[in-house]
């Protein structure tokens, strides 16, 4: 396992954020679904992709919040030019479980 110094970690901005809407990818590589997630009114809306269509269907993902991180730069896969990145976990079998608070929390909420 690498180590980082303190500073490295205070520089990834993990925030929450609300998913508002979910779309079907088909342009993409793997499954995927198109989201656009609120991070409140400082970040504002984002863009991204997650392959995260095993575990979720999109009625599912609407309204949930997830954890992403917001201060990558924009990354262009496929058509899409992805925002943030969705954090989740693989399971054994490959599937992501996305990375969500257990209670609600403000949008743009920065992990502590």
């Amino acid at each position: 396992m690498n180590t980082i110094e303190w500073n490295d970690f205070e520089k990834i901005e993990l925030r929450v954020g609300t998913i508002i809407d979910a779309q079907d990818f088909p342009e993409a590589r793997n499954p995927a679904y198109k989201l656009q997630v609120n991070f409140g009114d400082d970040i504002g809306i984002k863009k991204s992709s997650a392959q995260i269509t095993d575990l979720y269907s999109k009625a599912d993902l609407i309204g949930k919040q997830v954890v992403a991180v917001v201060n990558f730069p924009p990354k262009q896969i496929g058509p899409v030019i992805s925002e943030c990145l969705i954090t989740g976990f693989h399971r054994e079998d490959g599937k992501v479980v996305l990375t969500t608070p257990d209670s609600e929390v403000p949008n743009g909420s920065r992990l502590a």
